[in-house]
């Protein structure tokens, strides 16, 4: 029979940065990723000042650093007019505040998660299964006990667990088994990605929205390339690809002026990836024996780029709560529900600023009703400069960023 302490379903950055941190804590833990590999596009890339943090007190902030990365250290709207752009959030500002990487790094996520997964296989009670998909729960007087999988070849088992997190992302699997009942919050658009070539003297330090004619865009700069996400109502990816590529190319080189000269490297609609834009919550993360974190607790809009910085910092609150009580073999299930409590607020709080975010920027901006930042907004920060602080904390810092437990922390291994 196989058997782990704790079982993580689901190798995204929450999954690999848990199983590290309770490895690190002498925690048997085994996860189950099932693809092959990290390899997939467009997933959330951004790695935030808080994150910065944790790879250094993990002792693989210059490893990180060595890794092909842009960085961004402003945050910017487009006027009116179409030809400028009001600064709203100066990243740069955060040194000030003792924050030592005052700027957003944008790097692959397979990146970031093989950096992981590395780390990972130096500790004994590690064990990473590519090729695992779980397919259900198992359980056992009343709790879950472990999960169903199979593998690649066909191979299908238990393994059973002291403890199942769910990692699985906002379509979650376990989620789903588990029954738990999920808030949903309406969201105005969906999200379609793609990429564009970036030319040697393009510009990498602002992240920039785009706004025009019901359509919103954010070009985010990557090493070697743009990365696009573009915005329109939610519900309309049928009648987007029925128009077919040339129209929409047509619309990205309106809404993208500067980019009109590469549009045609989107080679067929087949490059435009759909996302279903949710934004939810459970109202409790746990059942006996399986703990949600994570987009499987809660979904998180592309609108400021925090859904990992947010699934990570769980990551990091589990590990640091749940540690001794697993190496005992006494987690409760208020030991799960101390994770849910710790990390609620900051959870409650991004998702409002992103529900506000829909309700005067993304949607207005979808509705033709608005070109640009608010008037108020503008005279703020063009006379207030030193107010650009409060988004970049906002985004960078954000609201409870947690630290590396000391049972985690490593001196800093060589790049």
């Amino acid at each position: 029979m196989e058997r782990t302490t704790c079982c993580v379903v689901g190798g995204g950055p929450a999954g690999m940065m848990l199983g590290l941190l309770l490895a690190r804590a002498g925690v048997e833990v085994t996860v189950l990723e099932k693809h092959g590999d990290f390899l997939r596009d467009f997933r959330g890339d951004t790695v935030h000042p808080t994150t910065l943090d944790l790879l250094d007190d993990l002792g693989l902030g210059e490893r990180f650093a060595a890794l092909p990365q842009s960085r961004i250290s402003e945050v910017a709207l487009p006027r009116g007019d179409g030809h400028s752009y009001q600064v709203i959030g100066d990243l740069g500002r955060l040194a000030r505040l003792n924050v030592r990487h005052p700027y957003i790094a944008m790097v692959p996520q397979w990146d970031l998660l093989d950096l992981l997964a590395d780390a990972g296989r130096a500790e004994p009670a590690f064990h990473l299964r590519m090729d695992t998909d779980v397919t259900g729960v198992v359980r056992e007087h009343g709790r879950v006990a472990g999960v169903r999988y199979s593998s690649a070849d066909g191979t299908e088992g238990v393994l059973h667990a002291d403890l199942t997190v769910a990692c699985d992302g906002r379509h979650s699997v376990l989620r789903a088994e588990s029954g738990l009942p999920v808030t949903e919050y309406p969201v105005p658009f969906d999200a379609w990605w793609f990429r564009l070539p970036r030319h040697a003297d393009d510009g990498v330090s602002m992240l920039t929205p785009r706004i025009g004619r019901g359509r919103f865009a954010v070009v985010i700069p990557r090493e070697g390339y743009f990365q696009v996400g573009y915005l329109a109502g939610k519900g309309a990816d049928a009648g987007l690809r029925a128009r077919g590529i040339e129209a929409f190319r047509a619309d990205v080189a309106e809404l993208i002026p500067d980019c009109a000269d590469r549009v045609g490297e989107i080679a067929s609609m087949d490059d435009v990836r759909h996302l279903d834009v949710r934004l939810n919550r459970l109202k409790r993360w746990h059942v006996d024996g399986m703990l949600c974190l994570g987009d499987a607790a809660h979904a998180m809009s592309p609108v400021g780029g925090v859904g990992i910085n947010l699934a990570i910092q769980d990551a990091v609150a589990a590990a640091t709560l749940l540690a001794v009580p697993l190496s005992r073999g006494t987690a409760t299930g208020k030991d799960l529900a101390r994770v849910r409590n710790r990390r609620l607020l900051p959870t409650i709080l991004v998702q409002g600023l992103q529900r506000i975010m829909h309700a005067n920027l993304a949607g207005p901006a979808l509705e033709g009703t608005l070109s640009g930042p608010p008037a108020p907004l503008i005279r703020v920060m063009e006379r207030f400069p030193a107010a650009r602080i409060v988004p970049a904390y906002l985004v960078g810092v954000g609201f409870r960023p947690e630290r590396a437990p000391a049972f985690a922390r490593r001196s800093p291994v060589p790049a």
